[in-house]
């Protein structure tokens, strides 16, 4: 368990702007995917607030955790990152799933939360990428870590 809080400890020590640089991207991020879930009639969040309790407090520091790690790594762990938040948010219904969407309809309503997890998990690959790019591009140096 040691091990596991100084690991933690390292990678979450970063840059500041490097962290305001996932706070901007998952916050614009998580606004998109809200309004596209209303827009679309997928899911929504119950409480526009949650864009800030899932994308910045929960996304953000498990990404800074994964970001050095391949691709299949940050993928798996994000997988059993957002199937607990999945679960979680449907299961006391803070999050809600618009009846008979378009993924019930493909996938079925039993899959609807599995499919939700599949999907989101690729946030922490690509939000990592994204974001390290988008620092190394404005601050003209490479996230450290």
């Amino acid at each position: 368990m040691k091990e596991f809080f100084s690991y933690a400890t390292g990678k979450l020590n970063v840059d500041k702007k490097l962290i305001l640089t996932y706070v901007v991207v998952y916050f614009a991020w998580g606004v998109g995917m809200n309004y596209f879930g209303q827009y679309m009639q997928i899911a929504r969040f119950t409480y526009w607030w949650q864009i800030i309790t899932c994308y910045i407090l929960y996304m953000v520091p498990i990404s800074l955790l994964l970001r050095n790690l391949p691709f299949h790594a940050q993928y798996a762990y994000g997988l059993v990152a957002m199937g607990f938040l999945e679960f979680g948010g449907y299961a006391i219904r803070s999050s809600y799933a618009y009846p008979d969407n378009i993924l019930d309809r493909f996938f079925s309503p039993q899959n609807f939360s599995l499919g939700m997890a599949l999907f989101f998990a690729l946030y922490f690959p690509a939000g990592n990428w994204i974001v390290g790019n988008i620092y190394s591009l404005v601050l003209g140096k490479k996230a450290e870590g």
